[in-house]
């Protein structure tokens, strides 16, 4: 059994002293759960405008600050949404696990959004790499940053690695994309359907409160490996969580063997076929 939970919480713009406080407050009502795995949404620790004072806001990976919440991570697992700086001064929007005083696992968000209010690709390059995180002999996580899952093949490649388990930390407002666009209807729509659909759990945190001009709707959700709803929360700072049983994973896989079913020869032959035909530069770039 695997206890998730998830940190819905507001976070302060570009203040991460702050926010490493109110992490660790949360972590401590995490670990008082007995949760195995903690949650937090996108960017928690300098907030959806963070990117707006990037150079004094972003961290390198072995910040101290980073650091001091591994260590209260203790035996839980914690995941933390951050600037990262990486190599030759590039900013990346990314998400760390963190575990037993280490920083464990990083994912770089992959699909950068420009589009009515964001305006992502200003601030951050571009992550190019699916990978999955081992927690146990059971549990694989997959772990996609908001937009991320909105590009189908990326979700895929990360149940193809062998996730038995996505976590996807969001920032999603209201007002994004514009009014015609229900983004938690969307939001409840996308992690019911790679629940059912892959036969894993869907891990989904957002953020809640007000910045600027967008108006998170918080309502974080935890799915299981048949897209039931096990938890969901609010429109404010909460903490939900839930019990995960791997046996429900296998009867869904068993039952619905999208995963098995997969042709990845057919998939690489088609995508090689199209960078032929269309010439993408995107689809063959590796990351430096």
């Amino acid at each position: 059994m695997l206890k998730v939970g998830i940190a819905q919480i507001e976070s302060a713009i570009a203040d991460v002293d702050a926010n490493i406080e109110k992490h660790l407050s949360w972590i401590d009502r995490g670990r008082a759960e007995g949760v195995d795995l903690l949650v937090f949404p996108e960017v928690s620790l300098v907030g959806h405008y963070g990117a707006r004072s990037l150079l004094t806001a972003a961290m390198k990976r072995g910040d101290r600050r980073l650091g001091r919440l591994a260590e209260a991570a203790g035996d839980m697992r914690v995941i933390v949404g951050f600037i990262e700086e990486g190599p030759a001064a590039q900013f990346y929007n990314a998400a760390a696990v963190l575990h037993r005083g280490r920083l464990e696992y990083l994912h770089r968000k992959i699909n950068i959004p420009s589009y009515g209010l964001l305006e992502e690709s200003k601030h951050y390059a571009t992550g190019r790499f699916v990978d999955t995180l081992e927690l146990d002999n059971d549990w694989r996580a997959g772990l996609l940053i908001c937009a991320d899952v909105w590009n189908p093949s990326l979700a895929h490649l990360a149940f193809l690695h062998g996730a038995t388990i996505l976590v996807t930390p969001i920032s999603s407002g209201v007002e994004a994309v514009g009014a015609d666009f229900d983004n938690p209807g969307g939001w409840k729509t996308a992690t019911r359907f790679y629940a059912m659909m892959y036969g894993a759990p869907v891990i989904m945190a957002n953020r809640c409160g007000v910045e600027e001009d967008l108006t998170f709707w918080g309502q974080s959700a935890i799915h299981d490996p048949f897209g039931q709803e096990l938890a969901r929360a609010g429109a404010g700072e909460e903490l939900i969580t839930a019990d995960l049983d791997y046996e429900q994973v296998r009867k869904a896989r068993y039952l619905l063997p999208t995963v098995r079913d997969s042709n990845i020869a057919l998939v690489h032959r088609e995508t090689d076929r199209l960078i032929q035909t269309l010439g993408v530069p995107d689809l063959v770039r590796d990351d430096s």
